[in-house]
């Protein structure tokens, strides 16, 4: 039977770096299928996973994340950031913004080799809108850097719901725009240049994605979406089968996040698209992308949808869906099955920057 260490369990909490605290948020050990039939959501877990997942659900409590309890939730995340490596360089820089907006926070990853053109890719993180911090992410970020012997810039942009989406927006926005002007400085290839995120941050990259393309200032590479947070309808408006979304992050968390994100109750059916990449009707032009989710993740349904459009829309996609597998299943990286995603993501990477394809 695998064994996960306490950072591993907090990392898959939600995917959101919260910790075992709040892991499972209100998820019962069973749920009701429409019949009221009890069923046991590990049944459609992977074996592989299964362990880890009885723990999530067994540490999961009576609270959900609300606006009670988000302030103090907020910092346990950093109990679970993964050690930063001293072999691979990183710095803090506060970089210019736009429209009056404030400067924002970014850290720029693997950035010292002079002379080089290297690729890049802009960085967003995940935390459902409302939680985490792009410092936290340093140390799996290195990690990319090395394998990919790329640049890495990742955005403290700022958080709902003391901020709506369209302030996130634009810090991302800025920081994209700082790494592409500074590209000489940085050693990047302009043309090399991907967006990326996890959960809220893939959300985060689809947003930057359609901005990118909208201003027609900075072409993408690519996108890379994980697990992505794309459609407020999840959970609201649109039910899920009781066992998807029961391990990690749950119908009811999302109704919260997306509630911050946009200022607003989630699902309306009014054609709202501000904030929503899901709602946005015209995918055309956009960046190649990588969609990758479980099978009994919340978001598996609205991903594989997005990426279905993107397809329709002339967008170059791969689209992977883990059987078995739960929001955040990657972190568990020690098994063979997260070992398997996180190949195809890099090797999706590797084929955009023009590198050799690792077997």
């Amino acid at each position: 039977m695998a064994s996960f260490t306490r950072r591993q369990l907090g990392l898959l909490g939600g995917g959101l770096s919260v910790g075992l605290l709040m892991s499972g948020c209100s998820t019962a050990a069973m749920v009701k299928k429409k019949t009221n039939v009890l069923i046991d959501p590990l049944n459609y877990v992977d074996p592989e996973l299964r362990s880890i997942a009885r723990q999530m659900l067994e540490g999961s409590g009576s609270n959900v994340i609300n606006a009670g309890n988000l302030q103090e939730l907020r910092p346990l995340g950093q109990n679970y950031a993964p050690p930063i490596l001293k072999s691979v360089p990183y710095v803090k820089r506060i970089v210019p913004s736009s429209k009056g907006l404030p400067e924002v926070t970014v850290f720029v990853i693997n950035a010292d080799k002079k002379g080089k053109s290297r690729p890049a890719i802009l960085h967003t993180h995940g935390g459902g809108y409302i939680l985490g911090a792009a410092k936290w992410e340093i140390g799996h970020l290195q990690k990319i850097a090395k394998e990919l012997d790329c640049v890495i810039v990742t955005v403290e942009y700022r958080l709902a719901p003391e901020y709506r989406y369209s302030d996130s927006v634009e810090d991302n926005y800025a920081g994209l725009k700082w790494l592409h002007t500074n590209a000489s400085e940085l050693g990047v290839d302009v043309n090399r240049i991907a967006v990326m995120g996890e959960s809220a941050g893939g959300g985060h990259a689809a947003l930057l994605a359609i901005t990118a393309r909208d201003r027609g200032e900075i072409p993408l590479a690519m996108q890379v979406l994980i697990y992505p947070m794309l459609d407020d309808r999840t959970g609201s408006s649109r039910s899920v089968p009781s066992f998807i979304g029961a391990i990690g992050w749950t119908a009811e968390s999302n109704r919260f996040g997306w509630r911050s994100f946009l200022g607003r109750e989630p699902g309306g059916a009014d054609g709202y698209t501000g904030g929503v990449p899901a709602r946005v009707e015209n995918l055309e032009g956009l960046a190649p992308a990588f969609i990758g989710v479980g099978a009994v993740d919340l978001f598996v349904d609205e991903d594989i949808e997005y990426a279905r459009r993107l397809v329709s829309a002339g967008v170059p996609t791969e689209l992977v869906v883990v059987p078995g597998a739960f929001h955040g299943f990657d972190h568990a990286s020690d098994t063979s099955i997260a070992k398997r995603f996180t190949k195809a993501k890099l090797n999706s990477l590797r084929r955009t920057f023009g590198q050799k394809i690792q077997n």
